[in-house]
């Protein structure tokens, strides 16, 4: 097992000739590879760098590049612009789309017992090891596994093995891995490296791939003084390691710890980047544990126009909407198109204030009716971005002129940010 790179620059950032240079040294030391596929995220982790990592790895191996599989979870499949955009220097012909329903196999199970010693008894149903067909049976001689490490709301840190068993999973994977997570609590995992579902997919790797030749290529990105993400960290690696030295930098950079709670998080959404509450809810899982009790999550969404991405779970956010953890848990126990989708029913705790805080979504494509009926407030969007302007407002605290004082959050997906106060132990 092998850390074939680890390069970080945190005040600087890592300029596109060393990205290009490290990552050549790193593929040097792989020696000949003549059938390789690359797995980086989809559009929704545009700012990963990945998009740039997967151009510089088709520019070093050409066409012994065969595949590249977009991790897309149960996201849609990336539109024309959106690859043009991430990936502009990699022939379409070699994309493959990821329809998670139908391209997979389950490759074993991770047993009952682990499972529910993992999760200190939260679940306890074995655990369906699946991913994309192609990359079982495709008979690369490598797997480029291409993604960034930073908090997240279903495994604790994101990316590693997640980016294969749940980026490329199946529905039932994907399902039941969600809801681990919301059913564990995810202030219990936000921030952390070993948490239950990280445990799980661990073995399923350690069991089941050991003969697949998967590398990860991983980075920490975090915003710089203009709020414009930066690469600092770049590690490369076929074991752990890697990824523990990125969960480290990742915790210095994007795990905003605050002195004190937020009355008013004003948080921005690109609309190139959120189309749907699914994806711009991470404004309120990432900020949860930072908004005081009876606070307000002020969210501008000029991109939003649907809740799921998939007409499915778009359907079962409408009729079930974002209610407390207790309320969905109810449901999934009692109405079997909830309990047949797991996924919907963790999402839907993502996206709970709990009845804590207020959450406002301004958004134009959506109504009022809509907006309401889900369990949220409904903003104007014109008088909401006019007052709070993203172009004027800098992240963190920010004093209006009529004394209002706001946490502004350009982007919740580079980062986390907890207040001491809400912190469930000191061991962040």
């Amino acid at each position: 097992m092998t850390l074939y790179c680890a390069m970080e620059s945190v005040e600087d950032g890592i300029s596109p000739e060393e990205l290009q240079s490290s990552l050549d040294l790193a593929f040097d030391q792989l020696e000949l590879r003549r059938r390789v596929i690359a797995v980086p995220p989809d559009y929704t982790r545009v700012h990963s760098h990945a998009g740039p990592i997967t151009c510089l790895a088709h520019s070093y191996y050409e066409s012994r590049l065969v595949d590249v599989l977009p991790a897309l979870g149960t996201h849609v499949p990336m539109a024309d612009w959106q690859l043009e955009r991430m990936f502009p220097s990699v022939p379409k012909n070699l994309m493959r789309p990821h329809r998670w329903r139908e391209d997979v196999v389950t490759i074993g199970e991770v047993p009952a017992d682990f499972v529910r010693e993992a999760t200190e008894g939260v679940y306890c149903k074995p655990w369906p090891v699946q991913i994309n067909r192609l990359l079982w049976e495709g008979e690369h001689d490598l797997i480029l596994s291409i993604g960034q490490v930073v908090p997240h709301e279903v495994i604790g840190m994101a990316n590693h093995n997640k980016n294969l068993f749940i980026g490329t999973g199946g529905s039932a994977g994907i399902n039941e891995s969600h809801f681990i997570g919301a059913a564990y609590g995810l202030e219990r995992m936000m921030g952390r490296a070993d948490t239950p579902l990280r445990k799980i997919l661990n073995y399923a790797e350690q069991k089941f791939c050991q003969h697949l030749p998967i590398v990860y290529v991983l980075t920490v990105v975090a915003p710089d003084a203009c709020g414009e993400p930066l690469l600092r960290g770049l590690y490369v690696g076929d074991d752990q390691e890697c990824f523990y030295r990125a969960c480290e930098l990742s915790l210095k950079l994007n795990f905003q710890r605050l002195d004190r709670e937020i009355e008013k998080a004003v948080v921005y959404l690109d609309p190139q980047e959120f189309q749907s509450t699914w994806l711009g809810n991470k404004a309120i899982y990432r900020t949860r544990m930072a908004l005081a009790d009876g606070g307000q999550l002020l969210i501008l969404a000029p991109g939003v126009s649907t809740f799921g991405e998939d007409p499915q779970i778009d359907s079962l956010i409408r009729k079930y909407g974002y209610r407390t953890t207790p309320e969905i848990i109810h449901s999934v126990n009692t109405s079997d198109d909830l309990k047949n989708n797991l996924a919907a029913a963790a999402h839907l705790i993502h996206g709970s204030s709990e009845n804590r805080f207020e959450v406002r979504y301004c958004c134009d494509a959506l109504s009022q009716e809509e907006v309401e009926s889900v369990g949220y407030r409904y903003g104007d969007l014109r008088e909401a971005l006019t007052r709070y302007n993203p172009d004027t407002l800098h992240d963190g605290w920010n004093q209006m002129s009529d004394g209002e004082e706001i946490f502004f959050i350009r982007n919740p997906a580079l980062g986390l940010w907890a207040a001491e106060s809400k912190l469930l132990d000191s061991a962040r």
